[in-house]
């Protein structure tokens, strides 16, 4: 997911985050692992969007709303193992590829990443449909 956040000078920044819940009320819970620029965004400004495509469907949504941050001692840990298993998938998904299309990839992105620092949870206000309308109508 690409998570925008806005910074102290009324600009857009992007990264990349892992959602890990959306629940029945409307949140949904993404993984920060960095703690870097989107969380003191967030802090200063807690308007951020989430936006994800389907390149291949020519569908996407974004969702707008507001965030609050809770800090890696306060997650619950139903959480990070939901959040590790994302992570084992995503390396045996990757890795299954590499022998199949025989690229012998020796780089692992997600067996680097740290520990989650805080959880980002975003309260959804809009959904916006990202399809062109005369798709839409044509469904």
């Amino acid at each position: 997911m690409i998570v925008s956040s806005i910074d102290k000078n009324g600009y857009p920044h992007s990264s990349c985050k892992d959602i890990v819940k959306i629940d029945s009320s409307g949140e949904i819970y993404l993984i920060d692992v960095y703690r870097g620029v989107t969380s003191k965004n967030i802090v200063d400004n807690p308007h951020i969007s989430i936006s994800a495509v389907d390149e291949h469907k020519f569908t996407g949504y974004c969702l707008k709303g507001k965030a609050r941050m809770i800090q890696d001692g306060i997650i619950n840990q139903e959480i990070i193992k939901t959040w590790e298993d994302n992570i084992t998938a995503r390396l045996a998904k990757r890795l299954l590829k590499n022998l199949v299309q025989d690229k012998g990839q020796g780089h692992h992105p997600e067996a680097s990443l740290p520990q989650p620092k805080q959880l980002i949870v975003l309260e959804v206000e809009e959904i916006v449909d990202l399809a062109p309308y005369h798709l839409k109508k044509a469904i």
